[in-house]
Order: structure tokens, then sequence, then C-alpha cells
């Protein structure tokens, strides 16, 4: 296990719960415990993803953040024994197989035009679903919108790629997010497996020839995927090893039952595919901070830890309405990491003083 620092174990955050007028008398206020850390989302778009792990920590208390621009990356390459591609859901990328086609210099964007109405994120169609990746992240047993790399290269599709979007770079209202700007365009993909990795062919929509660009992506046994960028044609670096993240902070491409697939903002993912496992805890009753004050590693409940959904935390931290934006304050969590060390959490802000969103903050203890 990883040493945790003193600082950790003691650190504590204080929060006002109240005001007092000068003839009244103080009112006592129960200091929250934990370290608060702010992950550097960096605004209203949320052009951060941003990688924590909770057990490096700093001389502060200050657990690591790892951080990269959401257009950073397009397609992560898994470094198990499978041969699994995903599509980076924060821009809101989906694929679908083109059929009938085996050549990808055979395809022409004529072949494509109904298909590209339909390969998209957010449009209310609930059978959209079937061109994203499995929002539960349970890889790699999951489904993906590219279906896994065949032994066979002559069994592998050509894929049509909507590359989602841009970051949005305008102005955004306070307690808003726009995490969504122009569209990045299309791509037609064919992947084939290799001893030790994939090879990528892509291209344009009307590409043929000299104008399909060829990759190959080695595995790296050290980390959950190799990541690459198609714009740039080159492998990037995205998530921290395998081992050493235990949250992603981000936009996320989720699911809603019967309505499709649709973006969530201010969205929180757990590396449950690095061993990293979390359940939430609803405080019904007496006060929030009492009840995490509390919480001690013997109160701990292993048989509620979740280990096939990287959406324990997800969008539930928070709270969304007309009236405004919040932190819910009813739920904390608690997180086990890799090395078998425990963590209770609570969120403490959505956004900072001028009610902008993007600038979440947490509180966390190792129990």
């Amino acid at each position: 296990m990883k040493k945790i620092l003193f600082y950790l174990l003691i650190g504590s955050s204080f929060i006002s719960q109240s005001c007092i007028n000068d003839n009244e008398d103080p009112v006592p206020v129960i200091p929250s415990e934990g370290i608060s850390v702010s992950p550097d989302v960096n605004g209203s778009a949320q052009p951060n993803q941003v990688w924590i792990d909770l057990s490096d920590v700093d001389m502060n208390g200050q657990p690591k953040q790892t951080i990269n621009k959401r257009t950073d990356w397009d397609l992560a390459f898994y470094s198990g024994n499978e041969f699994k591609v995903v599509l980076n859901s924060s821009i809101m990328m989906a694929a679908a197989k083109i059929p009938n086609i085996a050549d990808i210099e055979a395809v022409k964007e004529s072949d494509v035009t109904n298909l590209k109405s339909q390969v998209q994120v957010a449009n209310f169609n609930p059978s959209n679903t079937q061109y994203i990746d499995d929002v539960t992240g349970n890889f790699p047993s999951g489904y993906t919108a590219i279906e896994d790399i065949k032994a066979t290269a002559s069994d592998n599709a050509v894929y049509l790629v909507n590359l989602g979007k841009e970051l949005y770079t305008g102005t955004i209202a306070p307690g808003s997010t726009i995490t969504a700007g122009n569209e990045r365009g299309w791509m037609k993909i064919q992947i084939v497996r290799q001893s030790d990795g994939y090879k990528v062919r892509y291209g344009e929509l009307n590409a043929t020839g000299e104008k399909i660009k060829e990759a190959i992506i080695k595995k790296n046994s050290a980390y959950n995927y190799t990541f690459f960028n198609s714009k740039t044609g080159s492998e990037v670096s995205v998530q921290p090893e395998k081992n050493k993240w235990d949250l992603c902070f981000s936009v996320f491409t989720n699911v809603i039952p019967g309505a499709g697939s649709y973006i969530n903002a201010d969205f929180v993912t757990i590396n449950n595919l690095g061993k990293t496992s979390a359940y939430e805890i609803k405080v019904t009753s007496g006060s929030m901070i009492e009840t995490f004050n509390k919480f001690k590693k013997e109160d701990v409940d292993d048989s509620k830890f979740i280990y096939t959904e990287q959406r324990i935390i997800g969008g539930n931290w928070r709270e969304l309405n007309p009236s405004g934006s919040k932190v819910n304050g009813d739920v904390f969590y608690i997180v086990k990491d890799a090395a078998g060390a425990y963590y209770k959490l609570r969120f403490v802000k959505l956004t900072n003083d001028q009610g902008e969103r993007g600038y979440p903050m947490f509180q966390y203890k190792a129990l």
C-alpha cells in the first residue's frame, strides 16, 4: 500500500454554517473532517479531465491531480488481454459499423449520409445508445460501439466515427454550463490486431490511397489504455498508470432509459477498471457533518462496494433544478482503492463564489 501522509489523516477544513449578529451568542459550528480538494475542472465549459490519486499526497495533504484537455484524445485502446477500443465520451463521440463494406477505401461520404443522422449523442433518439460505449465502464466485459477487434483481420468492420464536439469558448451565464462547441467532424476507421497491440487505418470519409492514415498502437500493461489523437496521428498521455488514480472529474456521455444518450456535466467516475470501488451513504436523519465525522473504518461495509460500475458517484453528488444548482447535502461516499485503503468523501462545492459551475470541491479522509 502506498504511504498515506500524516497530513491526510489529521487534516480538516471548516465550513461556516450560520451567520452571527453582534447581539447573539456564537453558535457552535461543527468542523468537517478531511482535507479540502479543488479539482482543476477549470470553469463552466469544463474543459479539463482531472484524474485524482487519493493516496498520493503532498506535504499539505493534497492528492495528486493529473490534468488533460477533454479534446486531447479520441480513442483509447485497451491494454489487457482483450482487444477493445473505447470512444472519448467526454466530447460526445459515437460510432457505427458501416454495413456491407469490408474495405475502408471503398467508403464514400455518400454511403453514410443516412447513418450520419443517426450516429449522434443527445438527439433524443432512444436507439442512439448502440453508438456509444457501455456507460457502466464495466470493461473488458462491457460492450463497445466499436466491437471487439477480431483475430482474423478480414472480420473487422469499417466504422463511421462521429468525432464529437470541440470545447466551448464563448460566454456562459453563472450557474449554467455549455460543454460542447463546434462539431469536430467525421472519420472512417478500421482496426485489426497486432501481436502486441493494434493497427489502425483511418481517414476522412472520401479518403483513398495515401490519404488513408495508419498507426500502430502498442499495449502497455502499466496502464488501462493507450490513448490516441486522430487529429495529430499520435499517442497522448492521459490517464495515470492503472493503479495510480481513483477518481476522474469530467464531462460524461450518460444514458436516460427510454430516451437515449445525453451529456452530463460535473460528473465523477471511479477507476473500477483499476480495482477502485465505492458505495454511497445517504444521511436520512441528523446532521450530515456529524454523521460523516463519526464514520470510522469499523463502520465500513465491504459487501456494499461496487466494482462493476464507474458511475457510483456520477452526478448524484449535486442537485440541478430551475431554481439553481447545489451540492446534494444528504450523501457521502466510501471509496476503496486498488491497494485496499479506505476513504470517506463528501462534496462541499459545485460553484465558485461568483456562482460559476466547474469549480467543485470535496473533502476526504483516509480511514
